[in-house]
């Protein structure tokens, strides 16, 4: 079977994205690229979905932290962010998705938006609440670990143990 001509092959964007989550947080590309589709579905439609072909290229997460690649049918990219927008929770876990921006391959995407450098992020002890708690803090805020869940708070609401 032969090849379309270029001109005639799909053009596609790259939206880069990252993740955050609580640190105890267990989210892998299946799940995530399952959320992507039933975002796009809800939002969009059958139709809408369908034209956008969501799919999730590259995916990178752990604790707490990590970003993807999505790739989009150009002129759709502007759905596909409104489908992201819609994520707020993946396997029960509460996630915020923030889309860090947009290209036309997925190299510029990853080193113009994803950096892969990361996020550094380290395990504390901490003083919240009087009490001294183990936290994991990274660029300013901490998630300090309560009794059976996470809490998350800036420099001001705690100390350095």
């Amino acid at each position: 079977m032969k090849h379309l001509p270029k001109h005639l092959r799909p053009r596609w964007r790259y939206l880069a994205v990252g993740i955050e989550a609580w640190p105890d947080a267990e989210i892998d590309r299946r799940t995530f690229q399952r959320e992507v589709w039933y975002a796009g579905q809800n939002l969009l439609g059958d139709p809408g979905s369908a034209d956008a072909d969501l799919s999730v290229v590259r995916f990178e997460f752990a604790a707490g932290t990590g970003d993807a690649l999505v790739k989009v049918r150009r002129g759709h990219t502007e759905s596909a962010r409104a489908a992201l927008a819609c994520i707020d929770e993946i396997d029960g876990s509460p996630v915020g998705i923030a889309v860090r921006g947009i290209s036309g391959t997925i190299r510029a995407a990853e080193e113009k938006y994803l950096g892969r450098g990361g996020q550094d992020s380290e395990e504390r002890n901490v003083v919240f609440g009087n009490e001294e708690r183990v936290a994991v803090v990274r660029d300013g805020s901490a998630d300090v670990r309560l009794d059976e869940a996470f809490t998350g708070t800036t420099d001001l609401d705690y100390d350095l143990a």
